[in-house]
Protein backbone atom coordinates (compact mmCIF):
# COMPACT_ATOMS: atom_id res chain seq x y z
CA UNK A 1 0.00 0.00 0.00
CA UNK A 2 0.99 3.62 -0.89
CA UNK A 3 2.79 5.80 1.77
CA UNK A 4 1.13 9.14 1.63
CA UNK A 5 3.18 12.08 1.20
CA UNK A 6 3.57 14.99 3.98
CA UNK A 7 1.40 17.44 3.12
CA UNK A 8 -1.12 18.21 -0.52
CA UNK A 9 0.77 18.90 -3.45
CA UNK A 10 -2.06 20.96 -5.67
CA UNK A 11 0.63 21.90 -9.23
CA UNK A 12 1.99 19.17 -11.46
CA UNK A 13 5.24 19.15 -13.37
CA UNK A 14 5.76 20.86 -16.54
CA UNK A 15 3.84 19.09 -19.42
CA UNK A 16 0.76 17.10 -17.14
CA UNK A 17 -2.62 18.50 -17.06
CA UNK A 18 -2.06 20.20 -13.86
CA UNK A 19 -0.80 23.89 -13.78
CA UNK A 20 2.66 24.16 -14.31
CA UNK A 21 3.63 27.53 -13.03
CA UNK A 22 4.25 27.19 -9.67
CA UNK A 23 6.67 24.10 -10.48
CA UNK A 24 8.14 26.19 -13.99
CA UNK A 25 8.26 28.97 -11.63
CA UNK A 26 10.27 26.70 -8.85
CA UNK A 27 12.71 25.46 -10.80
CA UNK A 28 13.26 28.54 -12.38
CA UNK A 29 14.44 29.53 -9.31
CA UNK A 30 16.47 27.11 -8.45
CA UNK A 31 18.69 27.91 -11.50
CA UNK A 32 18.95 31.36 -9.92
CA UNK A 33 20.25 30.69 -6.20
CA UNK A 34 22.29 27.67 -8.16
CA UNK A 35 20.74 24.66 -6.51
CA UNK A 36 21.44 22.56 -8.65
CA UNK A 37 19.12 19.25 -9.63
CA UNK A 38 20.54 16.19 -11.26
CA UNK A 39 19.36 15.89 -15.01
CA UNK A 40 18.86 12.06 -13.81
CA UNK A 41 15.79 13.02 -11.42
CA UNK A 42 12.52 14.86 -11.63
CA UNK A 43 9.55 16.82 -10.19
CA UNK A 44 6.64 15.03 -10.38
CA UNK A 45 3.37 14.41 -9.44
CA UNK A 46 3.28 10.96 -11.69
CA UNK A 47 5.27 7.92 -9.88
CA UNK A 48 4.73 9.16 -6.59
CA UNK A 49 2.67 7.76 -3.96
CA UNK A 50 1.11 11.03 -3.57
CA UNK A 51 1.13 14.73 -4.64
CA UNK A 52 4.34 15.56 -5.58
CA UNK A 53 7.92 13.87 -5.34
CA UNK A 54 11.00 13.23 -7.09
CA UNK A 55 11.55 10.78 -9.88
CA UNK A 56 14.51 8.93 -11.50
CA UNK A 57 14.47 9.57 -14.80
CA UNK A 58 17.31 7.32 -15.32
CA UNK A 59 18.67 4.98 -13.47
CA UNK A 60 20.98 6.06 -10.50
CA UNK A 61 23.59 4.21 -8.71
CA UNK A 62 25.00 4.85 -4.65
CA UNK A 63 26.37 7.70 -4.13
CA UNK A 64 25.47 9.93 -7.19
CA UNK A 65 24.45 13.59 -6.68
CA UNK A 66 20.36 13.76 -6.95
CA UNK A 67 20.78 17.70 -6.02
CA UNK A 68 22.88 20.19 -4.00
CA UNK A 69 21.25 23.05 -2.09
CA UNK A 70 23.72 26.23 -1.56
CA UNK A 71 23.28 27.72 2.15
CA UNK A 72 22.65 31.06 0.96
CA UNK A 73 19.21 29.43 -0.60
CA UNK A 74 18.52 27.77 2.72
CA UNK A 75 15.68 29.90 4.93
CA UNK A 76 16.56 30.31 8.52
CA UNK A 77 16.32 32.99 11.27
CA UNK A 78 20.15 33.60 10.00
CA UNK A 79 19.48 34.02 6.23
CA UNK A 80 16.16 36.20 5.90
CA UNK A 81 15.82 39.65 5.73
CA UNK A 82 15.19 40.13 9.33
CA UNK A 83 17.85 38.41 10.61
CA UNK A 84 19.59 41.40 12.76
CA UNK A 85 16.23 41.85 14.57
CA UNK A 86 15.98 38.21 15.15
CA UNK A 87 19.58 38.28 16.50
CA UNK A 88 18.64 41.07 18.78
CA UNK A 89 16.24 39.21 20.54
CA UNK A 90 17.46 35.99 20.12
CA UNK A 91 16.82 35.95 24.10
CA UNK A 92 13.21 36.59 24.23
CA UNK A 93 12.50 34.34 21.23
CA UNK A 94 13.77 31.02 22.92
CA UNK A 95 11.54 28.14 23.01
CA UNK A 96 12.11 24.67 23.98
CA UNK A 97 11.52 23.69 19.97
CA UNK A 98 13.51 26.30 18.31
CA UNK A 99 11.00 27.08 16.38
CA UNK A 100 9.81 30.42 17.37
CA UNK A 101 13.04 32.44 14.94
CA UNK A 102 12.24 30.07 12.22
CA UNK A 103 8.43 31.11 12.27
CA UNK A 104 8.92 34.52 12.45
CA UNK A 105 11.52 34.27 9.44
CA UNK A 106 8.47 32.56 7.70
CA UNK A 107 5.65 34.58 8.50
CA UNK A 108 7.73 37.76 7.32
CA UNK A 109 9.09 36.73 3.99
CA UNK A 110 5.71 35.02 3.01
CA UNK A 111 4.15 38.91 3.46
CA UNK A 112 7.60 40.36 1.76
CA UNK A 113 6.72 41.03 -2.21
CA UNK A 114 10.24 40.87 -3.02
CA UNK A 115 10.98 38.21 -0.81
CA UNK A 116 13.83 36.73 -2.68
CA UNK A 117 11.66 32.65 -1.64
CA UNK A 118 8.89 33.45 -3.31
CA UNK A 119 8.55 31.46 -6.13
CA UNK A 120 9.36 28.45 -2.78
CA UNK A 121 6.66 29.27 -1.39
CA UNK A 122 4.16 29.11 -4.55
CA UNK A 123 4.69 25.40 -3.70
CA UNK A 124 2.26 26.08 -0.63
CA UNK A 125 -0.51 27.31 -1.83
CA UNK A 126 -2.72 26.10 1.30
CA UNK A 127 -1.29 28.85 3.33
CA UNK A 128 -2.09 31.60 0.60
CA UNK A 129 -0.21 34.68 -0.31
CA UNK A 130 0.27 36.75 2.48
CA UNK A 131 -0.26 40.60 1.31
CA UNK A 132 -0.77 42.75 4.53
CA UNK A 133 2.15 44.19 6.66
CA UNK A 134 3.66 41.73 8.99
CA UNK A 135 1.64 41.43 12.55
CA UNK A 136 -1.41 43.22 10.71
CA UNK A 137 -4.42 42.25 13.03
CA UNK A 138 -5.84 41.08 9.94
CA UNK A 139 -3.41 38.26 9.14
CA UNK A 140 -2.27 37.69 12.87
CA UNK A 141 -4.45 34.94 13.28
CA UNK A 142 -4.39 31.27 15.23
CA UNK A 143 -5.57 29.87 12.37
CA UNK A 144 -1.82 31.44 10.62
CA UNK A 145 0.23 30.58 13.23
CA UNK A 146 -1.29 26.70 13.43
CA UNK A 147 -0.51 26.67 9.53
CA UNK A 148 3.24 28.02 10.18
CA UNK A 149 3.66 25.73 13.15
CA UNK A 150 2.90 22.40 10.94
CA UNK A 151 4.69 23.48 8.01
CA UNK A 152 7.77 23.85 10.28
CA UNK A 153 6.83 20.58 11.95
CA UNK A 154 6.42 18.64 8.90
CA UNK A 155 9.40 20.49 6.59
CA UNK A 156 11.94 22.15 8.59
CA UNK A 157 15.87 20.04 8.55
CA UNK A 158 17.64 20.47 11.65
CA UNK A 159 21.45 19.91 11.39
CA UNK A 160 23.19 17.22 13.00
CA UNK A 161 25.54 17.96 15.71
CA UNK A 162 29.59 17.04 15.71
CA UNK A 163 30.58 14.71 17.93
CA UNK A 164 32.58 17.21 19.55
CA UNK A 165 29.88 19.83 19.67
CA UNK A 166 27.66 17.29 21.80
CA UNK A 167 27.87 19.19 25.08
CA UNK A 168 25.98 22.35 22.67
CA UNK A 169 22.28 23.25 22.04
CA UNK A 170 20.90 21.61 18.73
CA UNK A 171 21.09 24.06 15.77
CA UNK A 172 18.14 26.24 14.62
CA UNK A 173 15.89 24.64 11.76
CA UNK A 174 15.48 25.72 8.82
CA UNK A 175 13.87 25.14 5.54
CA UNK A 176 15.70 23.34 2.47
CA UNK A 177 14.29 23.83 -0.72
CA UNK A 178 14.13 20.43 -2.90
CA UNK A 179 14.75 18.61 0.38
CA UNK A 180 11.16 19.08 1.42
CA UNK A 181 9.81 17.67 -1.74
CA UNK A 182 11.06 14.09 -1.35
CA UNK A 183 8.49 11.64 0.54
CA UNK A 184 9.35 9.42 3.35
CA UNK A 185 10.01 5.23 3.98
CA UNK A 186 12.19 3.76 6.84
CA UNK A 187 13.50 1.64 3.95
CA UNK A 188 15.03 5.29 1.78
CA UNK A 189 17.44 5.63 -1.04
CA UNK A 190 18.75 8.73 -0.40
CA UNK A 191 20.10 10.66 2.43
CA UNK A 192 20.90 14.65 2.86
CA UNK A 193 24.79 15.22 3.72
CA UNK A 194 25.52 18.43 5.35
CA UNK A 195 28.98 20.09 4.09
CA UNK A 196 30.18 23.93 5.07
CA UNK A 197 28.90 25.52 1.33
CA UNK A 198 26.12 23.46 0.47
CA UNK A 199 23.18 20.57 1.57
CA UNK A 200 23.53 17.37 -0.91
CA UNK A 201 21.36 14.88 -1.47
CA UNK A 202 22.79 11.44 -2.12
CA UNK A 203 21.49 8.11 -3.64
CA UNK A 204 22.55 5.46 -0.93
CA UNK A 205 20.39 2.56 -2.67
CA UNK A 206 20.36 1.86 -6.69
CA UNK A 207 17.10 3.46 -8.14
CA UNK A 208 16.27 3.02 -11.23
CA UNK A 209 14.53 4.76 -13.81
CA UNK A 210 10.76 5.73 -13.01
CA UNK A 211 11.19 5.02 -9.37
CA UNK A 212 10.71 7.88 -6.92
CA UNK A 213 13.66 9.15 -4.36
CA UNK A 214 12.73 8.66 -1.06
CA UNK A 215 14.53 10.69 2.43
CA UNK A 216 13.71 9.87 5.95
CA UNK A 217 11.93 11.94 8.68
CA UNK A 218 13.96 10.42 11.24
CA UNK A 219 13.76 6.85 12.65
CA UNK A 220 9.88 6.64 13.46
CA UNK A 221 7.37 4.47 14.82
CA UNK A 222 4.17 4.39 13.02
CA UNK A 223 2.32 5.82 15.55
CA UNK A 224 5.25 9.35 15.53
CA UNK A 225 4.57 9.04 11.55
CA UNK A 226 0.71 9.62 12.08
CA UNK A 227 0.60 12.09 14.70
CA UNK A 228 3.17 14.13 12.72
CA UNK A 229 2.59 13.36 8.61
CA UNK A 230 -0.82 11.88 8.80
CA UNK A 231 0.40 8.40 7.49
CA UNK A 232 2.20 5.52 8.48
CA UNK A 233 3.50 2.59 6.46
CA UNK A 234 2.10 -0.86 5.67
CA UNK A 235 3.11 -3.94 7.69
CA UNK A 236 6.21 -4.59 7.34
CA UNK A 237 7.36 -2.00 5.78
CA UNK A 238 8.50 0.62 9.04
CA UNK A 239 11.73 -1.19 10.48
CA UNK A 240 11.35 1.77 12.86
CA UNK A 241 7.87 0.83 14.50
CA UNK A 242 7.85 -0.04 18.11
CA UNK A 243 5.27 -0.72 20.44
CA UNK A 244 4.76 0.55 24.20
CA UNK A 245 4.72 -0.84 27.69
CA UNK A 246 3.36 1.55 29.96
CA UNK A 247 5.79 1.50 32.88
CA UNK A 248 2.45 1.36 35.47
CA UNK A 249 1.88 -2.35 33.72
CA UNK A 250 4.76 -3.51 34.43
CA UNK A 251 4.04 -2.63 38.00
CA UNK A 252 0.39 -3.74 37.85
CA UNK A 253 2.07 -7.28 36.29
CA UNK A 254 4.11 -7.23 39.19
CA UNK A 255 0.96 -6.69 42.05
CA UNK A 256 -0.59 -9.87 40.54
CA UNK A 257 2.24 -11.90 41.74
CA UNK A 258 1.83 -10.69 45.45
CA UNK A 259 -0.26 -12.53 47.71
CA UNK A 260 -0.25 -10.82 51.41
CA UNK A 261 0.12 -6.89 52.59
CA UNK A 262 3.53 -7.57 53.25
CA UNK A 263 4.49 -8.66 49.40
CA UNK A 264 2.36 -5.11 48.09
CA UNK A 265 4.47 -2.94 50.38
CA UNK A 266 7.57 -4.60 49.49
CA UNK A 267 6.72 -3.98 45.59
CA UNK A 268 5.46 -0.15 46.18
CA UNK A 269 9.13 0.41 48.11
CA UNK A 270 11.11 -1.21 45.22
CA UNK A 271 8.87 1.03 42.66
CA UNK A 272 9.64 3.90 44.74
CA UNK A 273 13.32 2.91 44.54
CA UNK A 274 13.25 2.68 40.60
CA UNK A 275 11.13 6.65 40.93
CA UNK A 276 14.50 7.59 42.81
CA UNK A 277 17.06 6.37 40.31
CA UNK A 278 14.54 7.47 37.71
CA UNK A 279 14.07 4.40 35.78
CA UNK A 280 10.55 4.51 35.56
CA UNK A 281 7.68 7.68 36.14
CA UNK A 282 3.76 7.22 36.57
CA UNK A 283 4.02 8.35 32.97
CA UNK A 284 6.83 6.80 30.81
CA UNK A 285 6.91 3.62 28.65
CA UNK A 286 9.57 1.45 27.66
CA UNK A 287 10.10 1.06 24.37
CA UNK A 288 10.41 -2.37 22.14
CA UNK A 289 11.72 -2.07 18.98
CA UNK A 290 11.23 -4.92 16.21
CA UNK A 291 15.31 -5.49 16.65
CA UNK A 292 15.80 -4.08 19.82
CA UNK A 293 15.00 -2.62 23.23
CA UNK A 294 14.68 1.30 22.84
CA UNK A 295 14.76 1.72 26.54
CA UNK A 296 17.00 -1.11 27.43
CA UNK A 297 18.53 0.10 30.49
CA UNK A 298 15.70 1.29 32.22
CA UNK A 299 13.52 -2.14 31.52
CA UNK A 300 16.44 -4.47 32.68
CA UNK A 301 16.77 -2.43 35.83
CA UNK A 302 13.15 -2.77 36.26
CA UNK A 303 12.99 -6.73 36.02
CA UNK A 304 16.20 -7.27 37.86
CA UNK A 305 14.52 -4.76 40.66
CA UNK A 306 11.29 -6.10 41.17
CA UNK A 307 12.10 -9.46 40.94
CA UNK A 308 15.41 -9.93 42.65
CA UNK A 309 15.06 -11.47 46.45
CA UNK A 310 14.12 -9.34 49.15
CA UNK A 311 17.32 -9.60 50.88
CA UNK A 312 19.13 -8.92 47.67
CA UNK A 313 17.27 -5.71 47.25
CA UNK A 314 17.83 -4.33 50.63
CA UNK A 315 21.87 -4.83 49.84
CA UNK A 316 21.19 -3.07 46.54
CA UNK A 317 19.01 -0.54 47.65
CA UNK A 318 21.65 0.12 50.53
CA UNK A 319 23.97 0.72 47.48
CA UNK A 320 21.87 3.09 45.70
CA UNK A 321 21.48 1.17 42.64
CA UNK A 322 25.26 0.96 41.38
CA UNK A 323 27.32 -1.63 41.42
CA UNK A 324 31.30 -1.73 40.74
CA UNK A 325 30.82 -4.38 37.86
CA UNK A 326 27.45 -4.53 35.47
CA UNK A 327 26.13 -7.70 35.18
CA UNK A 328 25.55 -9.13 31.81
CA UNK A 329 21.74 -9.77 32.88
CA UNK A 330 21.34 -6.31 32.74
CA UNK A 331 21.99 -6.52 29.58
CA UNK A 332 18.45 -6.60 27.27
CA UNK A 333 18.06 -6.99 23.58
CA UNK A 334 15.64 -8.67 21.34
CA UNK A 335 18.03 -11.99 20.95
CA UNK A 336 18.51 -11.93 24.71
CA UNK A 337 14.73 -12.10 25.95
CA UNK A 338 14.54 -15.87 25.99
CA UNK A 339 17.37 -16.21 27.98
CA UNK A 340 16.85 -13.98 30.62
CA UNK A 341 15.77 -15.70 34.02
CA UNK A 342 12.07 -17.01 34.59
CA UNK A 343 10.80 -14.41 37.04
CA UNK A 344 11.78 -11.56 34.48
CA UNK A 345 10.24 -13.17 31.42
CA UNK A 346 7.12 -14.61 33.74
CA UNK A 347 6.93 -10.95 34.54
CA UNK A 348 7.25 -8.93 31.16
CA UNK A 349 5.16 -12.10 29.56
CA UNK A 350 2.24 -10.85 31.98
CA UNK A 351 2.66 -7.37 31.32
CA UNK A 352 2.38 -7.80 27.50
CA UNK A 353 -0.63 -9.82 28.32
CA UNK A 354 -2.25 -6.58 30.51
CA UNK A 355 -1.07 -4.46 27.55
CA UNK A 356 -2.94 -6.56 24.74
CA UNK A 357 -5.79 -6.33 26.44
CA UNK A 358 -5.79 -2.22 26.41
CA UNK A 359 -6.76 -2.93 22.25
CA UNK A 360 -10.53 -2.97 21.41
CA UNK A 361 -9.61 -6.08 19.13
CA UNK A 362 -7.22 -8.46 18.88
CA UNK A 363 -4.24 -9.85 15.99
CA UNK A 364 -6.73 -12.00 14.13
CA UNK A 365 -9.28 -9.38 13.91
CA UNK A 366 -6.66 -6.81 12.25
CA UNK A 367 -5.53 -10.02 10.27
CA UNK A 368 -8.92 -11.04 8.91
CA UNK A 369 -9.10 -6.76 8.00
CA UNK A 370 -5.74 -6.60 6.02
CA UNK A 371 -6.43 -10.09 4.23
CA UNK A 372 -9.73 -9.19 3.12
CA UNK A 373 -8.96 -6.35 0.06
CA UNK A 374 -12.19 -5.30 -0.46
CA UNK A 375 -13.29 -4.61 3.68
CA UNK A 376 -9.92 -2.79 3.58
CA UNK A 377 -10.78 -0.77 0.98
CA UNK A 378 -14.46 -0.02 2.55
CA UNK A 379 -12.34 1.29 5.34
CA UNK A 380 -11.61 5.14 5.55
CA UNK A 381 -8.12 6.34 5.38
CA UNK A 382 -8.24 6.87 8.88
CA UNK A 383 -9.44 4.06 9.92
CA UNK A 384 -6.57 2.20 7.66
CA UNK A 385 -3.99 4.40 8.95
CA UNK A 386 -5.11 3.16 12.31
CA UNK A 387 -5.39 -0.29 11.66
CA UNK A 388 -1.43 -0.02 10.11
CA UNK A 389 -0.54 1.16 13.45
CA UNK A 390 -2.15 -1.12 15.70
CA UNK A 391 -1.42 -3.67 13.46
CA UNK A 392 2.39 -3.00 13.56
CA UNK A 393 2.32 -2.36 17.96
CA UNK A 394 0.56 -5.96 18.19
CA UNK A 395 2.69 -8.10 15.72
CA UNK A 396 5.97 -6.52 18.21
CA UNK A 397 3.86 -7.59 21.60
CA UNK A 398 2.81 -11.09 19.94
CA UNK A 399 6.67 -11.25 18.91
CA UNK A 400 7.39 -10.47 22.87
CA UNK A 401 4.72 -13.44 23.99
CA UNK A 402 6.71 -15.62 22.03
CA UNK A 403 10.23 -14.75 23.25
CA UNK A 404 9.21 -15.07 26.93
CA UNK A 405 7.61 -18.71 26.80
Amino acid sequence: MATQAKRRRVAGPAGSDDDPAPVASFLSWCQRVGLELSPKVAVSRQGTVAGYGMVARESVQPGELLFAVPRAALLSQHTCSISGVLERERGALQSQSGWVPLLLALLHEMQAPASPWSPYFALWPELGRLQHPMFCPRVRSLELYRQLVALVMAYSFQEPLEEEEDEKEPNSPLMVPAADILNHLANHNANLEYSPTCLRMVAIQPIPKGHEIFNTYGQMANWQLIHMYGFAEPYPDNTNDTADIQMVTVREAALQGTKVEAERLLLYERWDFLCKLEMVGEEGAFVIGREEVLTEEELATTLKVLCMPAEEFREFKDQNGWEDDKSEEDSLTITDIPKLKASWRQLLRDSVLLTLQTYATDLKTEQDLLSNKEVYAALSWREQQALQVRYGQKMILHRLLELTR
